[in-house]
């Protein structure tokens, strides 16, 4: 499990890095979720799921606000949102999540930094099987034991609680996303480390040095597209 953490911080720290990029892939996030339902958290629980994780990533609150008040108004983006799968170098396996309004750009634009990086796209599904959808909270502050006390005390199941490193990290599924969230705040604890919904590969792999960085060249290529919200993979990253 430890392997699963440390892949989640690289790839925050990575974004950390991108403040700008992440923000403006927020923004879409945040217009498209609030365009699902209403543009107040407390009843649109998938706008709510996309704030607790902006939170995390420090985003603006004057980006947050603007995404929200677009949709509150006439405008009327048509947003879809797109998985596309692939492998890079070594067999490695790729998901990658997309929001667009344009379907034409985004998909050659996927296919090409697959191709340009020795990766390959696949088909539906040729990759998905291998990875669990996943809720993943990080809080600091708590031992192992005291959170699942929190977790018990509020009746929510989850998959695990491990202490990794300076973080008490619990897994569960998807759909207890708000439960866990319910659970720690109910505690007195509203501050993250990490809160996201995610996929986490079943096996990790490692790559040998010119494979690995072929790989790092492949995901900053995909997260560096306009549409491209999350990219997923089974590499165990280097710290």
């Amino acid at each position: 499990m430890g392997r699963k953490w440390n892949n989640i911080k690289e790839k925050k720290a990575s974004k950390d890095a991108n403040t700008s990029r992440i923000y403006a892939k927020f923004g879409v996030e945040i217009y498209v979720a609030a365009k699902k339902g209403e543009p107040d958290p407390e009843s649109n629980r998938a706008l709510k799921v996309v704030l607790e994780r902006a939170k995390t990533y420090n985003v603006p609150k004057a980006i947050i606000d603007r995404a929200l008040d677009k949709a509150k108004g006439s405008a009327d983006d048509n947003y879809q949102e797109l998985r596309y799968e692939g492998f890079g170098p070594n067999g490695s396996m790729v998901i990658v999540d997309t929001l667009t309004n344009n379907v034409n750009r985004t998909a050659p634009a996927v296919r090409a930094a697959f191709n340009k990086q020795g990766g390959s796209m696949g088909v539906s599904g040729s990759v998905a099987y291998m990875f669990d959808a996943t809720a993943v909270f990080g809080v600091t502050g708590k031992t192992a034991d005291e959170v699942m006390d929190i977790m018990l005390e509020a009746d929510v199941d989850v998959r695990d609680i491990l202490e990794e490193e300076d973080a008490v990290i619990v897994y569960a599924e998807p759909d207890q996303f708000h439960n866990v969230q319910e659970a720690f705040k109910k505690a007195g604890v509203d501050e993250f480390t990490v809160a996201e919904l995610t996929m986490l590969a079943q096996n990790y792999i490692t790559l040998p040095g010119d494979a690995q960085a072929q790989f790092e060249k492949l995901i900053d290529a995909l997260e560096d597209l306009e549409d491209v919200q999350q990219v997923f993979h089974n590499v165990e990253l280097e710290d």
